[in-house]
Formats: C-alpha cells, structure tokens, sequence
C-alpha cells in the first residue's frame, strides 16, 4: 500500500505523528468521523487528542495495526494498550470486518487463565496507567479475578518460580513436620507475593484486596500484606501519596475481622499518619479498630504526643477515644466484657496515668475523665489510681477544695489496701473527708474479719455491736467509741482538722495490729477445725512397743 503522510496527529501533546489518513481512518471509525467533517485542505489536517489512552505508545501501536492491514501481534504485555486505544478510538466496525481490533483483543483477554504470573502482573501494571478507561471494560477485574484465584496455592509453592520473591519456592511444606524451621518456611511461601504486588498504586490494591474477601481468603493474611503494603511503600513516595496509601490501607483492614488485624501494627499506622491529615473518617475507624484491642495494647503504644496547638505532654484525648471505643464495641455497652480483658485495661491505663499526672499542664478534668473511664468492675485495687491521685495533687498545689474533692471521690475505699489507708489518713494532700472515709471502710473489714474468725454467732450490723466486738478484741473503750462516731457519720469536719488528723494517726498503728492479730486467729482457727475433723482411714493402727 502507498503510503502518504497527510494527516498530523498530536497524542496528549506528548508527541506529534505524521501518518496516512486514508490507511488509519479505514480502521479508525472516530477518526474517520472526524475527518469526514473537516473542511481543510488536504495538506493542512490535524487532529489533537487530549486523552487518548495510553499515550503515544498506545497510538503507535494503532498505527502499525493499521499500517500492517489489520494485522499484530497481541501479548499480555500490549493487550491492555491495544484494547483501551481500539475501544477509543471506535475500532469496532473497519472497513474490512475481520480486521477488527477490539474483537481480537477481547478474543485473546479469553485466553488469560493460561498467563503466567508475571504477564499477569506486567498486564495489571499498564492497567493502572489506563484507569479509569481499563476499569470501565472490566480488563482490571478479569485481570484481578485470575490473579486472587491463584493466591490460595500460596500456602504449598509460588505458581512462578521465575518471581522476583525471593521466598518462592517449588518445594512442598510438609504437614507432618513440627519444626519451626518449617513452620518458618510456610509462612514465607503463603507470603512470597508480597513484593511482587508492590508495583500496583493504591487504587489496584484497594480492588485487589476486595476481591481476596469476596473469595474468603486468609483475613491473617490479607492484614499482614496491608501492613506491608504501607511500610514499604512509605519508604519510596511523597507525603500526599503517603495519606492516600494510609487511607486505603485503614478503609480495607476495617473490612476485616478484627481479630486478624495486629494491634501492634495499627499502632503503627497510627504513628506514622499522625502529621498527614487523615481524613475524620478515616482517622475514626483506626480508633476504633485500636480501642476494640486496647487489652493488647501496651503502655509505650499510649504514649502518643499530643498534636500541634494542644499543651498537654501527651494526647490524652486520644487515650480516651481509644477507652470509649473498647466500651462500646460494636455499638453497644461492653461494660460486662470479660473480666480478664477489663482487668488488662484497666492496669494499663493505671500506668497511663501515672505516666501523664506529672504534666503540669493535665487539667484536673482530663485527669477526672481518664479516672472515671472505666467502670469500677475493672479494678480489684484502687491502689495504683491512689498513687496517681497523691501525685496529681502534688504537681498541681493551686486546685481548689472543690477540685480536690472531685478527684478524691473517684477511689473506691473498699478496694484500697491498709497500708494505703494508713497513708491516706496521714495525707495532708487529700481532704478530710476522705481519710475518714478510708479508715471507715477499713475498720468495715476488719469488723468482718473478726466475725468471720471468732464469733460463730450472728450479732446486728450496727455501730454498738461495733464497740462491743471491738472491746471484746482488747481496744480501749475510747477507740470503740470513735469507732462508733466514724459508722454514724456523725464527725464534724467543720471542726479543727488537724486534731482529727492526729487522732486517727494514733488510731492506725492498733488498727494495723488488729489486723494482724485476725489473720493469727484465723490461721489457729483453720488448724482447729482440721483436728476436730473426723479420719475416714480404716487402715487399722498397731500396738506401741513397749520400752
């Protein structure tokens, strides 16, 4: 065919090509519509596109089909340029029927499921420079579709050996074997795809990974390759690229069972995205995802500084999102979750707050909102959050009464210790109130205690059987009388507090000896009841020897 460069075609401003327009616009039907509508001489024609698919690389290629009377050679590795080029530019319907290039293309996409694994990755990769045109044919999801079906094989050998990973292996795991050199090897060949996939952008990987759910993959696996998605990836890209990585990232992980996502590594995700802006949304599903595991948390993942225009050392407020977010799992109240898991958060957020209270600049209602966070269950001891309170108190001198009281109000005495309470009675940093509330609680158990040891008989739980009990104990008549006015709550804290204070004190040392003194009748108490109890042994005794 004579060839005549009449035609100027200027491809995304990218490059310009001078070609024969008789020879592309019988295989072209938009070009051939295009020039059928000109009115420019013969010598005079150009035609610019400004989003051609693909480039000029893409063009050229449509070039030689046309120049070789509708004949190419189509590979994994120009399927996706040919088919989104011929699908542009109307090459459905040539002059010449059977040379019709969008049919042969989507005849040899028939063919993928005999495509290696890298041609199937070389395939999705030009994919991604095609978006959204290639999504729209459905050539990315035909390519997704055959690449997921091949992920399950994972677990014995890579359907690739030739792959970059250096994991991939044609060696089968053997299930006999306990070794851990084994166990190693498995987990590295249901993983060696993990590099490989770091040639697709963000938006593949958000498709991809839809489609290992939809397909009921390993959730295990898929958190671990998202993981390892973002960290890799952050090494090489530009802070936007960054946010937009993270996000996904965190959109798809909240797809997934919970209990297959590493809280240790959302901490991570955390850390890393403080400075990039999230997007609310967002940002609130890695909460929640992170406050549904706050019990596998540990002390050093809590301590997040706090953001930029907040004064506090650390970022309290995310602390108690996180704390809210393990409350409320699932949108209801988790308040009755298992004990152990409640028990887990709450020690850890008792060396949170020790770890916070020497910041001056805590106001007392983000130190009262980490206190009261959660319910009073959690706590076997109110010892930890005692020692918080004493110190709070002493880094923050200028509180009010007021203020001091609130804070004071949040310990429940009956879970504190008797060393605690001897400390709280000589506290002058706590209020009155409260270390006469703490010696109440503590002589309630001690009162108990003597009952339970020594006295089988039941008596009324009021303050006289109080003193009668107390005196029967060996305390002086004056310390049961006090003990009386402390039950009936009748104590004047209007009076001289530093004359209260000094007696409670030389209260505390008989009170701790009582103390004592119960556990030593217990234990004779127990040694007792063992003696009296009857031997069911019938092994028949011998006679002594006589001397």
């Amino acid at each position: 065919m004579e060839v005549h460069c009449d035609l100027e075609v200027d491809v995304n401003g990218e490059e310009s090509f001078m070609v024969d327009k008789r020879a592309i616009a019988s295989y072209c039907g938009k070009l051939s519509k295009l020039l059928g509508k000109s009115k420019a001489s013969s010598r005079n024609l150009k035609v610019v596109f400004h989003d051609f698919p693909g480039g000029a690389e893409s063009f050229e290629l449509i070039a030689r089909f046309c120049y070789n009377n509708g004949s190419i050679y189509i590979t994994p590795s120009n399927i996706s340029h040919l088919y989104c080029a011929a699908q542009f530019m109307e090459m459905n319907n040539s002059v010449a029927g059977r040379h019709n290039l969008l049919q042969k293309a989507e005849n040899s996409f028939e063919e993928i499921r005999y495509w290696s694994w890298s041609e199937l990755l070389t395939a999705l990769k030009q994919c991604q420079d095609l978006l959204p045109l290639a999504n729209s044919l459905s050539l990315v999801e035909k390519c997704l579709d055959t690449l997921v079906a091949r992920l399950p094989l994972t677990s014995e050998a890579s359907p690739c050996p030739s792959t970059s990973s250096p994991d991939s292996s044609g060696i089968r795991f053997s299930c006999d074997t306990r070794s851990t050199e084994s166990l190693k090897t498995t987990l590295s060949r249901a993983t060696w795809w993990f590099e490989d996939l770091l040639v697709l952008g963000p938006n593949l990987v958000e498709m991809l990974v839809k489609a290992m759910v939809s397909r009921k993959l390993d959730h295990v696996i898929i958190s671990r390759f998202l993981f390892y998605y973002q960290k890799s990836k952050f090494y090489t890209v530009k802070s936007d690229t960054k946010r937009t990585i993270a996000e996904m990232v965190i959109e798809m992980l909240y797809m997934l069972d919970q209990s297959c996502v590493s809280c240790k590594s959302l901490f991570g995700i955390l850390r890393v995205s403080l400075n990039l802006n999230l997007n609310k949304s967002v940002r609130n599903k890695l909460e929640n995802m992170i406050g549904s595991q706050l019990d596998q948390a540990t002390l050093d993942n809590l301590l997040v500084p706090s953001p930029q225009g907040i004064n506090y050392l650390y970022d309290v407020n995310l602390v108690l999102r996180f704390l809210k977010s393990f409350l409320h799992d699932g949108g209801t109240c988790q308040a009755d979750r298992p004990p152990m898991r409640l028990r887990k958060v709450a020690a850890l957020v008792d060396l949170y707050i020790a770890e916070v209270t020497p910041d001056p600049r805590l106001k007392p209602s983000k130190f009262l909102a980490l206190a009261i966070a959660l319910p009073d269950s959690a706590r076997d001891s109110y010892d930890e959050l005692y020692h918080a309170i004493d110190m709070y108190l002493q880094v923050h001198p200028g509180l009010s009464e007021d203020e001091r009281m609130k804070i004071c109000c949040v310990l429940n005495y009956e879970k504190l210790s008797a060393e605690t309470c001897v400390h709280l009675s000589q506290n002058t940093k706590f209020p009155s109130k409260s270390a006469v509330q703490a010696l109440v609680y503590q002589q309630s158990k001690l009162k108990s205690l003597l009952h339970a040891t020594n006295n089988p008989k039941s008596y009324t739980d009021s303050p006289y059987s109080a003193i009668t009990e107390a005196e029967s104990r060996g305390l002086r008549k004056d310390d049961a009388n006090v003990q009386l006015v402390l039950y009936a709550g009748k104590i004047d804290l209007s009076d001289d507090n530093e004359k209260l204070r000094a007696h409670l004190q030389g209260m505390q040392c008989r009170v701790m000896e009582l103390e004592k003194l119960c556990k030593k009748m217990q234990s004779q108490m127990s040694k007792f009841t063992k003696s009296k109890t009857p031997s069911y042994n019938h092994t028949r005794s011998l006679p002594k020897l006589c001397s």
